[in-house]
């Protein structure tokens, strides 16, 4: 092991780090803090802004201590370490001439810069910069360029760090910006001009570390010391990001990633990250009641005892729909409340789907977790599109990809993933025989020592759903991928609730109708519970109660609506993909009178005679922790430690030779869920998406 460390002398202190190590790195290492621009950990070195010099005793120049591996350099003609000093009047001198040319052409425009405040440049420029120029000639200046409706540039401002471009080709895997022309007529521009159209662009507001490239919805709204700071998880996918939802006011006015090496490392999907603006429009902000086929407002005492009489009748012709973004304790609470009622018709899974019944957890859940793709060699994609469905872990399969050589099948839809793969089919039936195939992914699949099989939410639809599964399960079975240090087998799931709203059991209880036989015509009285993705049209007559936080397709078929929070105002517990229990945090007061999911439930059941045993969030997380020990603890990802329940092979599939091919899980990337449909950001990447102009009002 000691082959592997290199002694350095930095700033008269001895210290060993590896050999991989930059000299940046091992400058921090002993505590010394170094100022940069183009370098970031996630990005390969480019060496370019020289920012970061520091002196090597005997060198005959400043040495750029980004580019510079510690395993490469030498030690001393007398034997000992090499001496590096990051501060004293040599390094000063050096330092402040590279920010001298870097501000020749800045425009310093601070005072009117969204990036003021957050600026690395004017951080740095604090301890570098000069009082005053010397340089008197005419500045350069650069034409701004249209990334799109997210990407606001302001082009004169760049350094030319290349950041943007590294994370573009490395990261998001889409090539589309880049650097024309040499010299100073050097800029950074998007191929052709055209607009950014990775799911991950952007990401590359918080890599610029100047002003060029800023949040466009965001522009001029407020300034970074205004804002209250709360740090959250996002549910726009079933990922479960960790994010920091920055308020003013009563208003959301941005969403930033915070890092978790384990989920979404520092990046975040653009939908994630700029639905902001859809918290605040279309919302529920009263309860409402239909007479004479149209919406009437009405107070939360005669809103609860409507919903009251319409679930008094026949509990067997009464049933409650989960939704996609469904918090764990609006799910229990409806759920004991249903059980309370005689009710059960419960579902939190989409129409069509047959899995989860057997409560068997690690046969719903990503059991190998979002980081062990970087472990695994043979990824197999099952009915999944990973780049729409969790755009953040598509970046880390790519990283897999690109530096752990990880081979990757796809039996679904051939699209662009954004890293090579093998297609082996487009539906079910090429399942059937699927291990013993020849090809090149499955000889790398049938040899690989950590095989990774995922299926895809979608696939899991449909009469030969779980087939698919079993299909699927047997496959990992065969590649030996279940074992007590690693079991390569699980579901990538799209929506932020399903898997909390699976773990308190909202399926169908015994006799109960499922979601599909509900939504046609199978009950009299339906509970929405913000399930708006769903076919409404064959409910008919059926009496509807949507309890949700914005105005969308649940809303527009309620007899009654129970206004609730969204998720950036309450403190509420999801469960990702993976099966890790994470909280949100309240950022910002419910809309108007809406309240806490749980709580319309708990106070529904005051009304109806039927009282739920807590009165408080807290005594209802009690409740959870008590009935399951999965939400005992947080943050935490079974991963294999749920291997057992696995081992047992499961039934033979049937009808996958008969069963269509997988279809896509969503027609719109940007418009998945009420809240991107409530945002004007998302309406225009969805216009962009699709070739089309954005509409302007009329004047």
């Amino acid at each position: 092991m000691a082959d592997d460390l290199f002694k350095l002398n930095i700033d008269g202190r001895d210290i060993e780090v590896p050999k991989s190590y930059t000299l940046m790195q091992a400058c921090e290492e002993a505590g010394a803090e170094i100022p940069r621009f183009c370098y970031h950990e996630r990005l390969s070195i480019a060496g370019n802004c020289r920012m970061c010099l520091v002196q090597w005793k005997g060198a005959p120049k400043p040495i750029a201590s980004c580019a510079q591996t510690v395993g490469e350099m030498r030690m001393n003609p007398d034997g000992t370490p090499p001496n590096i000093l990051t501060k004293g009047d040599y390094v000063e001198k050096a330092r402040n001439g590279v920010m001298e040319f870097l501000l020749i052409n800045h425009p310093l425009d601070c005072p009117i810069c969204d990036q003021g405040g957050e600026c690395d440049l004017q951080d740095q420029a604090m301890a570098y910069g000069r009082s005053g120029s010397r340089y008197d000639l005419n500045k350069r200046a650069v034409e701004n360029k249209n990334m799109g409706p997210l990407v606001k540039t302001i082009m004169t401002r760049c350094i030319q760090c290349t950041r943007c471009v590294r994370f573009a080709a490395e990261v998001a895997g889409v090539e589309e910006i880049g650097m024309i022309s040499r010299g100073e007529d050097a800029e950074i521009t998007t191929y052709l001009e055209e607009s950014l159209t990775s799911e991950l662009s952007g990401n590359v507001i918080d890599l610029c570390p100047v002003g060029a490239l800023t949040s466009k919805p965001y522009a001029y709204n407020a300034r970074p010391w205004e804002l209250r700071k709360t740090e959250s998880i996002d549910v726009m996918d079933a990922l479960g990001s960790a994010i920091r939802i920055d308020a003013k006011g009563d208003a959301v006015m941005r969403i930033m990633p915070v890092i978790n090496e384990e989920v979404n490392e520092e990046w975040l999907s653009d939908k994630s990250r700029f639905i902001w603006d859809g918290l605040g429009r279309q919302r529920l902000d009263k309860p409402y009641i239909r007479e004479n086929g149209k919406l009437r407002p009405a107070s939360w005492g005669e809103a609860l005892s409507a919903t009251a009489e319409l679930l008094k009748g026949d509990a067997s012709r009464m049933g409650i729909i989960a939704g996609n973004l469904v918090e764990v304790e609006q799910a229990k609470a409806a759920l004991d409340l249903a059980r309370s009622l005689g009710i059960q018709s419960t579902d939190c899974r989409p129409a069509g789907a047959k899995y989860g019944l057997d409560g068997v957890r690690e046969r719903y859940i990503l059991n190998p977790t979002l980081m062990g793709v970087e472990e695994a060699d043979a990824l197999l994609l099952i009915g999944v599109n990973p780049r729409v469905e969790a755009a953040v872990w598509n970046a880390r399969i790519r990283k897999a990809w690109l530096w752990n050589d990880l081979k990757v099948g796809v039996v679904g839809e051939p699209v662009d993933l954004t890293y090579d793969y093998e297609h082996l089919g487009i539906g079910a039936d090429s399942l059937a025989g699927l291990f013993s195939r020849d090809s090149v992914f499955m000889e790398a699949f049938r040899n690989a020592k950590r095989p990774m099989v995922v299926v895809g939410e979608q696939a899991l639809l449909g009469d030969a759903g779980l087939d698919v599964l079993n299909a699927a399960h047997d496959l990992a079975l065969e590649a030996s991928a279940i074992s007590e240090d690693w079991t390569g087998f699980g579901v990538l799931h799209n929506a932020a609730g399903r898997v909390g709203a699976l773990d308190v059991g909202f399926v169908p209880g015994e006799g109960g109708a499922d979601t599909a036989e509900m939504l046609s015509g199978g009950v009299d009285t339906l509970v929405l519970l913000g399930a708006d993705e769903l076919d409404l049209s064959g409910l008919g007559s059926t009496k509807t109660i949507y309890v949700g936080h914005h105005g969308d397709a649940g809303a527009s078929k309620a007899d009654i609506i129970l206004p609730c929070a969204a998720y950036s105002e309450l403190d509420a517990t999801y469960v990702n993909t993976e099966g890790r229990v994470q909280m949100t945090t309240q950022a910002v007061q419910p809309k108007g009178e809406a309240k806490d999911g749980w709580a319309i439930f708990r106070a529904l059941s005051d009304v109806l005679g039927k009282t739920l045993s807590y009165d408080s969030d807290a005594e209802l997380r009690q409740v959870l922790r008590e009935q399951n020990e999965v939400f005992a603890g947080l943050g935490f990802a079974p991963g294999a430690s749920g291997h057992a329940a696995l081992k047992e092979a499961p039934a033979k599939p049937q009808g996958l030779v008969k069963a269509r091919p997988f279809e896509a899980p969503f027609a719109d990337f940007y418009l998945t869920n009420p809240i991107a449909r409530a945002s004007k950001t998302m309406a225009e990447c969805s216009l962009m998406k699709r070739g089309l102009e954005t509409p302007v009002a009329a004047e």
